[in-house]
C-alpha cells in the first residue's frame, strides 16, 4: 500500500470533509450513485489507504463521522476494492447498520458496480466479490450508458439452496431460501396480510436468519415478497432500514436463480420484473444469471482523514 506522507491535516483541502480532525493520514474516496440503490456508495481503493490501514469497524466508524455535516452523513454503503489485473477487480462490501456497527458478510451488486465506475477502466471488467465468493462480469452495453452484470455461477450449483430444500416453512408460511449473490428469503404475497406487512416480513427474515446461522438483527438474509400473474412478476423487498426503492441487484439475481430451480415458490423469471420504483430486467442461462441495464454515476471525489490506532 502507498502512503501519502507529510502533515495529514495539511493534505486535507478546506473544501474536504473532516476539516480540523486529527488523523494519522488521509485517503481519497469516491461517491458513486448506482441507479435503483437506496443511496450512494462510498468507494475506497485499497492502495490509496494510509500505511497500516485495515479498514475494520473502528476505522470505518471514524470515516463515517468525518462525513458528519456533509450531504453524505450517515452513508450506509462502503465498498473497498483492489485492482489486481487490468481487467479484474477484487471487491469487498461493508454495510453500515442503523443501530451502529457494520456487517462485513453481505454482498451488494450496486456497490460492486460503483467500484467499476469509480475505477473508470473501459471494456468488460471481471469483479471477484471477496465477501460472497461470487465472480461478476460487468459488460458495457453498446449504445447505452449502462452495464449488464453476469453472475458467473449456475443457478443449479451446489449451495444455491442453503437448506437443501426448494421450500421451507417458516411460521406456517412456505418460503424459498436461496443463496445467490446474497442469501434471500422469497415469499408469495398471497400468504401475507396487507396490514403490517413490513413487520411480518421482518419476523420471517429473523426466523430465516436464525435458521441460516446469522444474528437476527444482521443484514442477512434479505427478504422479498412477490406476486405473479399473466402480466409477469412484481416484487417488493426490504433493505437495511426499510423498504427498498426498487430491488437490490443481488436480489434480482437471486430471484432469477430461484425461478430457474424446480420446486421453489418463485415461478420462472425472464425479462422485466416490476417493482415500486420501476422495472428491473433479468435473464438466465445454464451457467449464469444476468441483470441488465444497470447504471451508476460518479458524484464526487473526496479527501478524508483516516485514523489508525497504533499498536506496539
Amino acid at each position: 500500500m502507498t502512503g501519502m506522507g507529510g502533515d495529514a491535516d495539511a493534505l486535507v483541502p478546506t473544501t474536504a470533509v473532516g476539516r480540523g480532525a486529527r488523523a494519522t493520514g488521509v485517503t481519497t474516496a469516491a461517491l458513486v450513485r448506482a441507479h435503483d440503490a437506496p443511496g450512494p456508495t462510498l468507494v475506497l481503493r485499497l492502495d490509496h489507504l494510509p500505511p497500516g490501514a485495515l479498514a475494520l469497524g473502528g476505522e470505518l466508524a471514524w470515516l463515517r463521522r468525518a462525513l458528519a455535516g456533509t450531504p453524505y452523513a450517515g452513508i450506509g454503503k462502503i465498498a473497498l476494492y483492489g485492482a489486481t489485473h487490468p481487467a479484474r477487480l477484487d471487491h469487498r462490501f461493508v454495510q453500515a447498520l442503523p443501530a451502529g456497527g457494520f456487517d462485513f458478510r453481505a454482498g451488494c451488486g450496486h456497490s460492486l458496480l460503483a467500484c467499476v465506475v469509480a475505477d473508470g477502466r473501459p471494456g468488460p471488467v471481471t469483479v471477484r466479490a471477496v465477501t460472497t465468493g461470487d465472480t461478476v462480469l460487468c459488460v458495457p452495453e453498446p449504445g447505452r450508458d449502462a452495464y449488464t452484470l453476469h453472475f458467473l455461477r449456475a443457478p443449479t450449483a451446489p449451495g444455491t439452496l442453503p437448506t437443501g430444500h426448494p421450500v421451507d416453512v417458516l411460521d406456517d408460511i412456505p418460503v424459498s431460501l436461496v443463496r445467490y449473490g446474497n442469501p434471500y428469503v422469497f415469499v408469495d404475497a398471497r400468504h401475507l396480510p396487507e396490514e403490517r406487512l413490513r413487520e411480518r416480513l421482518e419476523g420471517l427474515r429473523a426466523h430465516a436468519a436464525r435458521l441460516l446461522g446469522h444474528p437476527p438483527h444482521s443484514a442477512l438474509p434479505k427478504i422479498a415478497t412477490f406476486t405473479a400473474g399473466p402480466g409477469g412478476i412484481a416484487v417488493r423487498a426490504l433493505t437495511v432500514g426499510g423498504w427498498h426503492p426498487r430491488l437490490a441487484l443481488t436480489g434480482a439475481a437471486a430471484l432469477a436463480a430461484a425461478g430457474a430451480l424446480d420446486g421453489t415458490v418463485v415461478p420462472p423469471v425472464e425479462g422485466e420484473v416490476r417493482t415500486p420504483g420501476g422495472t428491473v430486467t433479468v435473464s438466465t442461462g445454464p451457467d449464469r444469471v444476468r441483470v441488465h441495464h444497470k447504471r451508476a454515476e460518479l458524484l464526487e471525489r473526496l479527501v478524508l482523514p483516516w485514523r489508525i490506532h497504533a499498536t506496539a
